[in-house]
């Protein structure tokens, strides 16, 4: 790919703020515009800007379980507030924030694979990856990442597609999806133990599949990058994804209020520019982007930043 400025293109939409269905809850609105902030500035604002679609039923059926879809299309048809997990709530807008959240995995899966080169990042709410086939939990309500995953295999006829997850939780809900299908890969570092209990090492797929990379509470940055240096990028790298799909969580990050790992900007720019690299030999440069956590504002619009420019400038 050389390192030349690629196709970056956002994909978000203002619905995506009306999710809130618990005051003072960590997964809030405010958190779209501390993402978008990071578009504002050198390098980046330019980028073109792209309201998403609403997801299909057929795009969720790929991956959900009809009678979840269908719970959840219920409780946000309720006008009221409605708790499906302890952690996970949805209020009037949370449907339509959820169907734009998903809408946007297929429609960035679909940009990229238009023209070589081309890169996507995906700044939704509510996010996706602790999702399984049958429940909402962990604050998502549609596994976005996998439906994206799944889009690209029935849509595009893809035979290999990586998933790698650098939020600080495991992403339990696209490991479990995917466990059985050798046509994706899923790759995965986070703080172990930690909510919501899966990612240990051991957990391998049942096709050798998945690839997880636990970290103790309190690693940082070198921690991290011996992680993927020694673990997780050979494993993508072997794969030979022909679609490079991140599950972009920054709430390893120092400032995080929710966990504990010591993370900063720069090491989310080195693995994106790890993962730009290797998208560029197996997969022609394409890699969609798509938000899960990252629950400290300020910190949450600089790894923005960081991982935007990797994508746009990096390979």
């Amino acid at each position: 790919m050389g390192s030349s400025t690629a196709d970056l293109v956002v994909f978000t939409h203002p619905a995506c703020a009306g999710h809130d269905p618990v005051p003072g809850h960590p997964e809030r609105p405010q958190r779209l515009a501390a993402v978008m902030a990071a578009f504002t500035s050198d390098g980046l604002r330019d980028c073109q800007v792209i309201d998403t679609p609403l997801a299909t039923r057929e795009s969720l059926l790929r991956v959900h379980e009809a009678r979840h879809v269908e719970r959840v299309f219920v409780a946000g048809a309720s006008g009221r507030p409605v708790r499906l997990d302890p952690d996970t709530a949805m209020a009037p807008g949370s449907l339509e924030a959820a169907l734009y959240a998903a809408g946007a995995a297929t429609a960035a899966v679909d940009h990229v694979m238009q023209a070589p080169g081309r890169r996507a990042f995906c700044a939704v709410r509510p996010p996706g990856h602790h999702a399984t086939r049958a429940t909402a939990m962990g604050f998502c309500l549609f596994n976005n990442i996998a439906v994206g995953a799944a889009h690209a295999l029935a849509v595009h006829g893809l035979e290999r597609v990586a998933i790698v997850d650098f939020d600080v939780h495991h992403g339990n809900g696209s490991q479990a999806i995917f466990w059985n299908d050798p046509r994706v890969l899923f790759a995965s570092s986070h703080q172990w133990p930690l909510y919501p209990g899966s990612g240990r090492e051991d957990e391998s797929g049942a096709h050798g599949n998945v690839v997880n990379a636990p970290l103790p509470q309190g690693s940082g940055g070198a921690d991290f990058r011996d992680a993927w240096t020694a673990r997780l990028l050979p494993a993508v790298e072997a794969f030979r994804p022909q679609l490079l799909l991140v599950s972009a969580g920054f709430d390893a990050h120092a400032s995080d209020p929710l966990a504990g790992l010591r993370l900063l900007e720069a090491d989310y720019a080195w693995l994106t520019g790890e993962l730009v690299a290797i998208a560029g030999r197996h997969a022609q440069g394409r890699i969609v982007s798509m938000l899960e956590g990252g629950y400290d504002l300020d910190a949450l619009t600089a790894c923005t930043r960081a991982h935007a420019l990797a994508l746009r400038c990096g390979g």
